[in-house]
């Protein structure tokens, strides 16, 4: 997809990432795809089907890159965030995939499913919208009149010196593969991804549910189709053709035209595919902004795209209901849920979406060790609500979080306070 202005290059790559977000959202709605209920269906029920849909997703999507990428179709390499950067972030990875799967069981779902939940008409996630986009916007921009941002002040001196430089990049292929990456990543990426279709369809119960597999393969799908329109559209100047971040970035002031509105960061027209936490608070930025077209990303028009796909559908089905908190202690655990998956979403570079499905695509350790923290504070959260539940006045916090670690085989039988149930 070569074009023959910015302009008309950088409106293909917003619309395209609104529309295949519409659809997403819709699917997402109409098949009640949702992260944190796979994880509270597994933890609670023992019912793994959402949780096969999600690693579904995952499945279609690494299938999908490790061909596009091995044809030189998707470039994941020079992707925006950085997920196969080789400084491994690890600690921010495992801290925010921690902190991020606590805030979504917290606040009734990620962030994917916070747009999904406000197309349906829920005012609660309105609010947890509000508070995840002012901690984003902040853990990246400064504070006004200030070189500090949330992250500086907060995290950056004692949690960015864990970080690991690696001679190679960060993922799978290029550490196992050597000198010879891209073939590493292409058999490692095939193998790995028809592993986890094959664990999704062992399950009968997944392989009759149309909406487990609808809603896996659109997501996954999608997630696919970002990568290959943003890694694809190029313009064309004076006989050259360059991507669009190398135009932005090298070529602005020699080749832009005129009428060419220059994006606020080049970094912002690299390839990319679907996330939700740092887009939250781009969408702040672009609003404070007064709706400046130079601070329109893929990311924003991914959000927008979401919530209209998630409305479309329930005005269709007929779901359309306004909700409200139920009690103060309901809001206080949005707002919490909320608080904590801004920081832990920004931190770990992804949320449920953005990392366990985008970024696990690429191969990517980070994104990997973000997914299983995700599923891990998402799990033992679940586990305390239930046995603080079950028990009432007798389950102290500290007596059902070292319960849950049993529960979870992540301490010793002998040290569980409550009995199972």
């Amino acid at each position: 997809m070569i074009f023959d202005s910015f302009g008309q290059a950088q409106s293909v790559f917003l619309w395209a990432g609104f529309v295949i977000a519409l659809i997403m959202g819709a699917v997402v709605n109409k098949t009640n795809f949702c992260t944190m209920g796979a994880v509270s269906d597994w933890v609670n029920m023992g019912d793994t089907g959402r949780l096969r849909a999600w690693l579904f997703a995952a499945a279609v999507a690494m299938l999908g890159v490790a061909v596009l990428e091995y044809f030189g179709l998707a470039r994941p390499d020079a992707a925006f965030p950085p997920y196969r950067a080789n400084q491994l972030v690890w600690l921010e990875n495992l801290l925010g995939g921690l902190m991020f799967g606590v805030g979504m069981t917290l606040a009734s779902g990620c962030g994917n499913k916070t747009l999904i939940r406000i197309g349906g008409g829920n005012l609660k996630s309105v609010m947890v919208f509000a508070v995840i986009a002012v901690i984003a916007y902040y853990m990246i921009n400064p504070f006004p009149n200030s070189d500090k941002t949330l992250f500086t002040i907060l995290f950056y001196d004692w949690i960015r010196p864990a970080a690991v430089t690696l001679s190679t990049k960060q993922d799978l292929g290029a550490i196992v593969g050597g000198e010879n990456p891209a073939s590493a990543r292409l058999a490692l990426g095939v193998v790995i991804a028809l592993a986890l279709i094959a664990f999704a369809l062992k399950s009968e119960d997944f392989r009759k549910s149309f909406d487990n597999i609808l809603g896996g393969l659109v997501v996954g799908l999608a997630v696919l189709a970002a990568w290959y329109v943003t890694s694809n559209i190029m313009v064309r100047a004076e006989g050259e053709t360059y991507t669009l971040q190398n135009f932005v970035a090298e070529q602005w002031d020699l080749l832009a035209s005129p009428e060419d509105v220059r994006p606020a960061q080049a970094v912002t027209v690299s390839p990319q595919s679907y996330t939700f936490i740092n887009p939250m608070g781009q969408t702040l930025g672009y609003a404070m902004g007064g709706f400046n077209k130079a601070l329109l990303t893929f990311g924003v028009m991914s959000v927008f795209g979401v919530v209209l796909g998630s409305f479309l559908w329930a005005l269709i089905s007929r779901s359309f209901k306004i909700e409200w908190f139920a009690s103060v202690r309901d809001f206080v655990n949005h707002l919490i849920g909320a608080i904590l998956m801004g920081f832990g979403g920004v931190l770990a570079m992804g949320c449920t979406i953005g990392q366990a499905v985008t970024g696990v695509s690429t191969l990517a350790v980070g994104s990997i060790i973000t997914f299983v923290a995700i599923v891990l504070g998402s799990a033992i959260t679940m586990k305390v609500q239930y046995y603080k539940m079950v028990y009432e006045s007798e389950a102290t916090f500290y007596k059902a979080f070292v319960t849950a670690l049993v529960d979870m085989k992540l301490l010793p039988a002998g040290m569980r306070k409550l009995e199972a149930v």
